[in-house]
């Protein structure tokens, strides 16, 4: 029982099927909060390792990184590395990257396998895209002279390709990946994600946990103390003397969806910015373009310069009747990319800009009109304290243009300005302070806000259900 549960007089019950009577309660989940071991604890990184992520599927590439026949990525997790190819038009498959002779391996980072052919670097031997074995010199001093293609065939991991993503599983016979995606499917295809294609794409080495680093984009209840620029009138409340009762808080209007298999969403249910409700005098046009213009400086992501310059041509035209701002802002859009044959979401989908879409365990995706930013978190080695944080901001494409294969910018500072903009270093500086204030003797527990932290939790307990299996 943590110090601060006995305070309270609290009786810390098992609530979740991690809870495993084995476990140190430093592991444990409770209804308020979470234990902070689980964010701290390299044992409890290694169980990680062996039980969640050699089981889950996971996205391991977006199909832009293999635009060509032949071509390939790789992807790592923890200590395995998986070789990512594009067989044929329509085929794409998965390998661990290792040569079955030595363990060399094949490949690092992106290229294409010249003519097809997979040659291990050591001595040689070579394999087609589709994993069969075509060359192994001196085969005659192997296994006695009798040494079979499929002895040394490359070994597969399980694909799933959809909405641009390829997913994959190292387990055997994993979860039905049409039942895993299921609780998101239908969210994700009327967001057009899968005609989005790579703006910039950008990786770098954050100093947190990568459940703590993916979490703090779970909820909007962070936006007026973190992100000033963006509420004025909830940063009154936290850093001056306004009063919160009367403060229109962005979070407020915020629904959260808890998924099954760990999944989730939020989402801005009822007012907000991109629905052109801006608390502020004068022009709205101009008021909804001074804050959607921060976003832009401040990401270059989701919502992009000419998002902003769609909306501006709205100044001085009247408001039909029953309608609003946010929905003639709309309708521009829409006709805009009507001119350019720009895929977009399905109409209807305004509830889900302005939020977030979490595929479990390690995904998120931030959609917009035409536009999406994701985050993709791993661990990283055996320091349960540092994670591997990449950002992708996409965007749909005019007819006739064609998507260009992505080129990864490993950042060397995410705190240049240079490298980063204000918006995601915001967001890092408290990742890194809440991943030492977790070292805290005094910090026992996370406290988590039963609605708008909800997420968070939905994903441990989808989480320990991995881990107890």
């Amino acid at each position: 029982m943590s110090a601060v549960d006995q305070q309270h007089g609290e009786k810390q019950q098992p609530k979740s099927p991690g809870d495993a009577a084995h476990w140190p309660p430093s592991w444990n989940t409770m209804p308020h909060g979470i234990n902070v071991g689980r964010y701290i604890d390299p044992a409890f990184q290694q169980i990680e390792y062996k039980r969640l992520w050699t089981r889950v599927w996971q996205v391991a590439a977006r199909v832009d990184e293999i635009p060509e026949i032949n071509d390939y990525t790789t992807y790592e997790i923890g200590d395995q590395s998986v070789v990512v190819v594009r067989v044929d038009q329509t085929t794409i498959k998965a390998f661990h990257n290792v040569c079955p002779h030595r363990g060399t391996a094949f490949a690092q980072g992106c290229g294409t396998f010249a003519n097809g052919r997979i040659i291990c670097p050591f001595h040689g031997w070579r394999w087609d895209t589709a994993g069969k074995n075509h060359f192994v010199l001196e085969r005659e001093e192997f296994r006695g002279g009798q040494l079979r293609d499929s002895d040394v065939a490359l070994k597969e991991v399980k694909v799933a390709v959809w909405a641009g993503f390829v997913f994959i599983s190292f387990d055997a016979s994993p979860q039905p990946f049409d039942e895993f995606i299921a609780p998101v499917r239908q969210f994700v295809e009327d967001l057009a994600i899968a005609d989005m294609h790579h703006y910039w794409w950008k990786s770098m080495t954050v100093s947190g946990n990568w459940k703590m680093a993916q979490e703090a984009f779970f909820e909007g209840y962070h936006v007026p103390a973190t992100h000033p620029q963006l509420e004025k009138l909830g940063a009154e409340v936290i850093y001056g003397n306004r009063s919160a009762a009367d403060t229109p808080f962005g979070h407020r209007n915020t629904a959260y969806d808890a998924l099954q298999f760990g999944h989730g969403r939020f989402y801005v249910a009822q007012q907000g910015p991109v629905k052109g409700t801006v608390a502020a005098a004068g022009d709205p046009v101009e008021a909804m373009a001074v804050r959607l213009q921060l976003l832009v400086d401040g990401m270059d992501a989701e919502v992009l310069q000419e998002d902003v310059d769609v909306l501006r041509t709205l100044r001085g035209i009247p408001i039909p009747e029953g309608s609003s701002l946010g929905a003639e802002y709309m309708r521009a859009l829409y006709a805009h990319a009507a001119t350019q044959q720009r895929p977009m979401p399905k109409p209807g989908t305004l509830a889900m800009w302005g939020g977030v879409l979490f595929i479990f365990p390690n995904f998120l995706i931030l959609p917009y009109a035409g536009n999406a930013m994701m985050y993709r978190f791993r661990p990283l080695a055996d320091d349960p304290d540092r994670c591997i944080f990449e950002i992708y901001s996409t965007k749909s494409l005019a007819a006739g243009v064609a998507p260009r294969r992505p080129h990864l910018d490993h950042l060397s500072n995410p705190d240049d300005p240079g490298q980063l903009l204000l918006i995601p270093r915001q967001d890092l500086g408290n990742i890194q302070r809440m991943q030492k204030g977790l070292h805290s003797q005094a910090m026992r527990q996370t406290w988590l806000a039963c609605n708008h932290e909800k997420l968070i939790l939905n994903m441990h307990h989808e989480l320990d259900r991995y881990l107890s299996d």
